[in-house]
């Protein structure tokens, strides 16, 4: 089996450039149909094994959905085209839910449920394949614009795709020192009453809505070891109040984990530790507590989070639940 990103031979040359990805989608789809036709030719009772490394590459489709569920259907979205979206993400779950019985009935050597499984599996994915390269594809190549096909590479690359190796950078890496760099994105919401952070823009308000509801407990020390924050969760594990804000934060622990906490401080400070850990039993609850060195992207020390949270529930769940239980 060939992987076109491997050779030169791509029937997309000259059509698309190397590492578009409307061309790295094709492309996947010729691997994907090459994929399904030696699954086809093998006999599955007496080379099952290796029916199974195929179908295991096969089910690497997963990345190739990924990438249109969250990379292309948002772009087109916004200029209007929602369908993709609506319908053609059920077809995905519909695939994934044939891949899994396929993979239970391969685990189970059910030989009966593997053909039938996987014959509708691949109906299937030849079906979206045709819809993907008759109209999904093409439309894409008219709506979206050159600047916003470059925009996909970086959440191309985070999620991954379908080839061991990764296609060609599309554009290819070109270093841009950031104070050369001036291209401006277009937003589609007002930025005046919002700070931006490493990825994305929010306001004040936002920030303190987040965390409220945040299921953790975090409590900020400066690099003077002065509290000057914490969240006003409804159920906070260990109760704080306004007057803790400003004080140091030895005298904000009961005597006996004092030394404890100069300890954790005296490490992150020092470089020799990021991360401080326990878990306790507590009023009923099991409580895991983290301690995390807060840096500046040089090293510098700015001080430490505390994270605190009840994991009793989280320790009790089992099995899955794929499905929405509000009753």
């Amino acid at each position: 089996m060939s992987e076109f990103l491997n050779t030169t031979t791509s029937p997309f040359e000259g059509q698309y450039p190397d590492g578009h990805p409307v061309r790295t989608y094709l492309e996947e789809n010729i691997l994907i149909r090459s994929l399904i036709s030696e699954l086809q030719a093998l006999n599955s009772v007496e080379n099952l094994e290796f029916f199974k490394a195929l179908f295991s590459k096969l089910e690497k489709v997963e990345l190739h959905f990924a990438r249109k569920e969250n990379q292309l259907f948002p772009y087109l979205e916004k200029h209007g085209w929602t369908s993709p979206s609506q319908n053609m993400w059920a077809f995905h779950d519909q695939i994934r839910e044939e891949i899994k019985e396929t993979r239970k009935a391969i685990g189970s050597e059910d030989i009966e449920a593997v053909i039938m499984n996987s014959q509708q599996l691949f109906g299937s994915l030849e079906h979206i394949m045709q819809v993907e390269e008759g109209r999904l594809l093409p439309n894409a190549m008219q709506m979206i614009s050159e600047e916003e096909w470059k925009e996909f590479k970086e959440g191309d690359k985070e999620i991954g795709w379908m080839f061991d190796t990764a296609p060609t950078p599309y554009p290819e890496d070109t270093y841009i020192h950031p104070s050369q760099d001036t291209k401006r994105r277009t937003l589609p919401f007002a930025t005046e009453d919002k700070t931006h952070f490493d990825e994305g823009w929010l306001t004040p308000e936002q920030v303190n809505s987040i965390f409220r509801i945040l299921p953790v407990d975090i409590t900020y020390v400066n690099e003077n070891d002065q509290v000057v924050f914490y969240n006003r969760g409804d159920d906070r594990v260990f109760p704080r109040s306004a007057g803790i804000i400003g004080r140091e934060v030895k005298f904000c622990h009961p005597p006996k984990s004092v030394d404890q906490v100069i300890q954790i401080l005296e490490a992150f400070k020092a470089g020799t530790q990021d991360l401080a850990e326990f878990w306790i039993n507590f009023k009923g609850q099991f409580i895991h507590i983290q301690y995390f060195a807060v840096r500046d992207p040089d090293g510098t020390y700015r001080g430490v989070i505390e994270m605190s949270q009840d994991v009793t529930h989280i320790r009790s769940l089992e099995g899955q639940q794929r499905l929405l239980d509000w009753e």
